[in-house]
């Protein structure tokens, strides 16, 4: 049986106060609207924005803010996220909560159409939406393990500070039901899921609670397919005619800061949003195995899972 649908709101999303929060791309969309709706006075979080713009986006109450920080950061280049993320952590002396949010939509027709190199054969295909929405994932990922993970729990290269906290990642509607005429953006976001199932028990064990987000069609400025001149919200509404669920960035970023609240009891979820409504996913997904596996298959699988195929020296 699946979870419940429900909506939120600003009285409802509770999310984390009197903590330090970072956010990897942060200067637009759904970042941004997460920055706006975490930094609210009454709440007194800090917040830190990383993202790849020369300067953070015009908003006064977040510029003029002593509770703001933002920091230039290219998340491709591991030098870069590890001195943003050492910088974030000295200047507010700990961190509390990371949302792994960086992300591009998919860069052309890089399977069916044939570039040519400048010599005349097969160019290399742009890896841009590979390397920005799975493989920078994996580096946010560690060095917001590295930071967050209780002292108790630190290896002996180990030098953060944390005592736990959370991770949300972005993944999409693409990363559960693909994308035609998407395959790098679907596989990249099926990915960020994979990290979630393969690292949620792990992290628990370091006091580190870690979740995705799943939105469907957001309005933000990554949205592909805007006739010349269309606003986003124009473009929206014509969408929405045609029956299409879409999000405000407002929502998604409600969503973010409801499970950040959650805490541990947020641990291994996934968050769809689809036309201003989130529903929890994997806890369905786990109930229903023997639906989609089959009972043979889930036993076999049950038998073996406690082999020791892939040691773990946590």
């Amino acid at each position: 049986m699946a979870s419940p649908a429900f909506s939120l709101s600003p009285s409802t999303s509770n999310p984390p106060q009197n903590s330090t929060i970072l956010i990897t791309g942060g200067a637009s969309g759904i970042g941004l609207a997460t920055a706006l709706h975490l930094h609210i006075p009454s709440y007194n979080n800090n917040i830190v924005v990383l993202d790849r713009a020369p300067s953070p986006p015009p908003v006064a109450e977040l510029t003029s803010s002593s509770r703001f920080l933002y920091i230039q950061s290219d998340v491709t280049s591991w030098q870069s996220q590890r001195s943003a993320f050492a910088q974030a952590a000295s200047h507010f002396n700990h961190l509390d909560h990371i949302f792994v949010n960086a992300g591009v939509a998919e860069i052309g027709e890089q399977l069916f159409t044939d570039h040519l190199s400048p010599s005349g054969e097969l160019a290399e295909p742009d890896r841009t939406t590979i390397d920005i929405d799975i493989r920078a994932v994996g580096d946010t990922l560690k060095l917001a393990i590295h930071h967050l993970r209780r002292k108790d729990n630190n290896t002996s290269s180990g030098s953060g500070k944390g005592q736990g906290g959370t991770i949300v990642m972005t993944a999409s509607l693409a990363g559960y039901l693909a994308s035609a005429g998407a395959p790098l953006y679907s596989a990249a976001k099926h990915g960020v899921v994979g990290y979630l199932r393969a690292l949620k028990s792990d992290c628990a064990k370091l006091g580190i609670s870690l979740s995705v987000i799943a939105p469907g069609i957001t309005l933000t400025p990554i949205i592909l397919g805007r006739r010349e001149g269309q606003s986003l919200q124009a473009w929206g509404e014509d969408m929405q005619s045609r029956g299409v669920p879409i999000n405000d960035a407002e929502t998604v970023a409600l969503t973010v800061g409801f499970i950040m609240g959650l805490g541990v009891k947020g641990g291994g979820s996934g968050f769809l949003i689809q036309g201003n409504r989130v529903q929890e996913l994997e806890a369905g997904i786990a109930r229903t195995r023997e639906q989609w596996m089959g009972r043979e298959m889930l036993e076999l699988f049950r038998g073996g899972r406690g082999a020791p195929l892939f040691p773990n020296k946590l």
